[in-house]
């Protein structure tokens, strides 16, 4: 918040003012400049005596006390009152009441007497006290008459005003104060920008935010936000393959800070039907910590090893995560996976987990475990395994059909079933 400035004595009782008028609608060129050359005016003898006193007592820290004394005064003329409001208001702000402060310093500018630059700061100080109490509607409203009473134009003030609109989510409002603060200020600010992209998101303009964060990559490229936030942008435009480039940057340079930025550059590989380079980046952040070991990201990359037919490793990821909260159609996955590339007693383990745990695919889970047991020419076993999968009317009519060949198949063999 802003504060009032110790001064001297002789300062204070040299307190000018413009002539009095009233705030014009828009900016008047030829009235600001009759303000800024209008004749000054000082306090009077008996209030600017007193006033000073406030002050020397306000200078040795005697806060409470120069208020007392300032509160006591009865000024005689509207300049006057409006200066002693204009200090008051100031002190209350250095007491952090916020309430006060801003009633005094709405009295102070409301005749429209002081001299042009303390009219001009005050009414700014006006629209700063409104934003601190978060009232943006008159903060705007504030920060509009200055401008009026001014003709000036000020980047922070435009993107005050643009982060009043947000907080109000008036998010088409944002657009135009923004891009004017983002205009004036002498060099970019990212936080400018930055309304933009908040606004845009909001407004679901997808389009405009990468449009925001490409520019932001551009004036500010050694920020790594930029580069995993533009790379993120992408995804809601679906446009995958800038996505990847972007990432993939910002992977190399260092950037990835959040265990998002490795899901998101992973989730791109996949999309792009480059599963096993997504495995690989999920796998060696797993490793390295950089992503959390949940039951999620180690089924994300058993899910990718799994796409890229690299299936023994996919079947470990998927026995992992079922571990974390015995998951019977992962264990199932996984000895599906394992049946595949032919190792069937790991694929039996996995798959008897599975139906001890409860699997709602039971037919399939039997089919799977008769196939295994088939293979290893344990035939009463894949008998009794294949009976059980023609229970579930989903697998009946093909269970059927094995039954019979493996009860052939062990006859040949010399076996009973």
């Amino acid at each position: 918040m802003k504060q009032l400035h110790k001064a001297t004595a002789l300062a204070l009782l040299m307190t000018l003012t413009g002539v009095c008028s009233n705030a014009v609608a828009a900016p008047d060129p030829a009235k600001i400049e009759a303000r800024k050359k209008a004749k000054t005016k000082i306090m009077g003898e008996r209030t600017g005596k007193k006033v000073v006193k406030a002050f020397e007592l306000y200078n040795n820290d005697q806060l409470d006390e120069a208020i007392a004394l300032m509160e006591e005064l009865d000024p005689s003329n509207d300049f006057d009152k409006a200066t002693v409001d204009r200090y008051l208001g100031n002190f209350y702000a250095q007491k952090e009441d916020y309430t006060k402060a801003l009633d005094f310093v709405k009295r102070a500018v409301e005749p429209d007497v002081l001299n042009f630059k303390d009219q001009a700061d005050t009414l700014k100080f006006v629209a700063d006290l409104y934003f601190g109490q978060q009232m943006y509607v008159e903060g705007i409203k504030a920060y509009n008459a200055w401008m009026d009473f001014t003709g000036d134009e000020d980047d922070k003030v435009y993107a005050k005003m643009a982060q009043g609109y947000f907080e109000l989510k008036q998010f088409s409002k944002v657009i135009e104060p923004a891009d004017k603060a983002i205009k004036l200020a002498k060099e970019p600010n990212k936080n400018y920008f930055m309304l933009k992209v908040g606004s845009y998101f909001e407004l679901k303009q997808f389009n405009k935010v990468v449009e925001v964060g490409e520019t932001l990559v551009k004036l500010f490229p050694d920020d790594k936000q930029n580069w995993t936030r533009l790379g993120s942008f992408y995804m809601s435009t679906e446009e995958f393959k800038k996505g990847q480039t972007v990432m993939e940057i910002a992977y190399r340079k260092g950037y990835f800070e959040k265990e998002n930025h490795y899901k998101i550059l992973s989730s791109y590989y996949s999309l792009n039907d480059i599963p096993y380079k997504a495995a690989i980046v999920m796998e060696k952040a797993l490793k390295e910590d950089k992503v959390k070991r949940t039951k999620q990201n180690v089924t994300a990359v058993a899910s990718y090893f799994h796409q890229s037919k690299h299936l023994v490793t996919a079947a470990k990821y998927y026995e992992e995560a079922a571990k974390f909260d015995d998951d019977a159609d992962l264990f199932r996955k996984a000895g599906n996976l394992l049946l595949t590339e032919q190792k069937y007693s790991a694929a039996v383990e996995r798959l008897n987990k599975a139906l001890e745990l409860g699997t709602d695919k039971k037919g399939s889970t039997y089919s799977d475990l008769a196939e295994a047991y088939l293979y290893q020419e344990k035939y009463k076993q894949a008998y009794r395994a294949i009976v059980k999968a023609q229970e579930d009317p989903r697998t009946r009519k093909f269970a059927r059909g094995w039954a019979t060949f493996i009860k052939d198949k062990a006859q040949r063999k010399g076996i009973s079933l």
